[in-house]
């Protein structure tokens, strides 16, 4: 908060009375030592509250004092003047409980929440300041955030409207709420409900960025779903929550106590594994991609993207772009994933994608979910196979090959079933590739085999490995 200069101290507590010049500068800084006294009290017991719909982050600390001070007055049945009187510093200079009068975190009023689990989210409008591929990444990483702590899951959307929509605007946007440029107000966002509820709205005029060179979009994305989650604003300075702009590492953040306390208040504590109560449902650690032992479940191709799984881990990088990949959860893409996918392949023609785990398999279309899940016996599996190793669609023969252990089977995608005569030993029909295979997937008509550290290029008209490199180089490394 800005100090005020002494002048305006004298102003705001105090009649000015015509005292002598050592009188004069006895209530100057008596007036000083009550501000910074009643400035640390309210700070403590008191904090900035948005609109009872709204909440948003500032750039640096407004005014607040006079709306504290009401409150406080308010509070302990005082008038209600707004000014550091006798009757008001009387209470603040009296011993108190340490338990705030207002929690360090705040609820919107009604306690608005989201009444289901899983959330969709839609980036309906971006900013020049940034790349696309920047802000899903900001976005998807500052949701993911809440999501490590309490049992909600948030689902990208690309069309229709989604429980949270994110846009960049500018000036009036139509709805009650206009951005006032460059500085001040960076971005508001809505309590959840029907409507305008939960959508989140950024200032365009501001300078958004991934570091600090501008307002780091994570930081600020952040802050304004908690919001959109049902969280006003926290007095705690060290509290993603706080009502104004403090620059966060996006990579490795952790929410802080006060948060985790005021977001669990609404939806409760993320709970352990299914089947293993006694794991906790953790954040995952932020594993190496350029370890040399690296590997991957299941490699697919999706629209524009790649996608590489390993354990709880999902990377996503554009097809031409293996450059600055990050690591998210697979729930945070693919709830009903959870984790720990086997296999998976997309028929690009049907623009639909499969994913296997154990002996079920779940339908996409993008990152959709098409019903529940399947048995992997509709494909036609004899009962004693129980999961797939590897999946891999060849567009030009429209097969799919499925590997389990040192075999593998082809599928028929036109006729849906699977070939007779299979399945086959892997070493007979792809000579040079080592099993078994964890991964597969097919580019610019070669076949790409992930086995342990090892990815291997394999020509399907030449029938011959043409290159070995390591699993990690498909990161970037």
């Amino acid at each position: 908060m800005k100090v005020l200069p002494a002048p305006s101290f004298a102003v705001l507590l105090f009649v000015t009375l015509k005292f002598s010049t050592a009188a004069s500068s006895l209530s100057s800084r008596t007036s000083r030592t009550n501000y910074h006294l009643a400035q640390a009290y309210l700070d403590k017991y008191y904090t900035k509250e948005g609109g009872p719909q709204i909440g948003e982050m500032v750039a640096r600390q407004r005014n607040t004092m006079v709306k504290k001070i009401k409150e406080l007055q308010a509070f302990f049945g005082l008038q209600i003047t707004g000014k550091l009187d006798k009757s008001t510093m009387d209470v603040i200079k009296r011993p108190r409980c340490g338990v705030p009068d207002v929690a360090n975190y705040r609820l919107f009023p009604g306690e608005p929440k989201w009444k289901k689990n899983t959330l969709t989210y839609r980036i309906d409008k971006y900013t020049s300041s940034m790349t696309s591929v920047e802000v899903d990444k900001a976005v998807e990483m500052a949701l993911q955030a809440w999501s490590s702590a309490v049992p909600l899951s948030f689902v990208r959307i690309n069309s229709g409207e989604a429980d949270i929509m994110v846009s960049f605007e500018t000036g009036d946007h139509g709805d009650s709420y206009p951005f006032d440029g460059p500085r001040g107000t960076l971005a508001h966002a809505f309590a959840p409900g029907e409507g305008l509820g939960g959508d989140t709205h950024f200032d365009n005029a501001e300078k958004w960025t991934m570091g600090t060179n501008g307002f780091n979009l994570f930081t600020v994305a952040a802050h304004e779903f908690g919001h959109a989650l049902g969280l006003a604003h926290s007095s705690d300075p060290s509290a993603l929550m706080y009502p104004t702009y403090k620059y966060q590492q996006p990579y490795g953040f952790r929410l802080s106590k006060d948060d985790v306390k005021g977001i669990q208040a609404l939806y409760g504590p993320r709970k352990p594994f299914p089947g293993n109560p006694s794991v906790p449902h953790t954040p995952p650690h932020q594993p190496d991609p350029c370890d040399s032992s690296s590997s991957f479940d299941a490699v697919t191709r999706l629209g524009k993207e790649l996608l590489f799984f390993s354990d709880r881990i999902l990377w996503r990088r554009q097809v031409h772009l293996p450059a600055g990949i990050q690591p998210s959860t697979i729930m945070s893409s693919f709830p009903q994933l959870m984790s720990n996918v086997d296999a998976a392949y997309e028929v690009a023609d049907r623009g639909t994608a499969y994913f296997f785990k154990g002996p079920h398999y779940w339908i996409t279309r993008g990152f959709q979910m098409q019903g529940p899940p399947r048995t992997i016996y509709d494909f036609g599996f004899p009962r004693n196979v129980k999961y797939i190793d590897a999946a891999v669609n060849v567009k030009d023969t429209q097969k799919t090959l499925f590997f389990v252990g040192d075999e593998y089977y082809s599928y028929d995608e036109r006729k849906g079933k699977m070939e007779k005569d299979y399945p086959k030993y892997i070493e007979e029909e792809f000579s040079g590739v080592n099993s078994p295979i964890d991964a597969a997937v097919e580019l610019n008509g070669y076949i790409f085999f992930f086995s342990g550290p090892k990815a291997y290029k394999y020509n399907v008209e030449k029938e011959d490995v043409v290159s070995v490199v390591k699993s990690s180089s498909w990161l970037g490394c």
